[in-house]
């Protein structure tokens, strides 16, 4: 699933792609802004993301759907 995190002041948004379910990641980012703690999060290739809980201005988590390959009818 696609997330993207808005930072505070930064023009650009982080985006990321996680194997993790949304519930999860929701649940991580809502304790990384009400404890006031860094948001920690594992992309697909197992790159680490740390975010300071205080500087997040968004996060947008992205449907659990399979991406599609190829050229195919809609």
């Amino acid at each position: 699933m696609e997330i993207k995190i808005g930072v505070q002041n930064i023009g650009r948004e982080i985006v990321l792609e996680s194997n993790e379910d949304a519930d999860s990641v929701a649940k991580i980012v809502e304790a990384a802004i009400t404890k006031g703690s860094e948001l920690r999060l594992k992309d697909d290739k197992g790159r680490l993301i740390i975010v300071p809980g205080n500087a997040l201005g968004y996060v947008e988590i992205g449907a659990e759907e399979a991406r599609r390959v190829g050229f195919g009818q809609f």
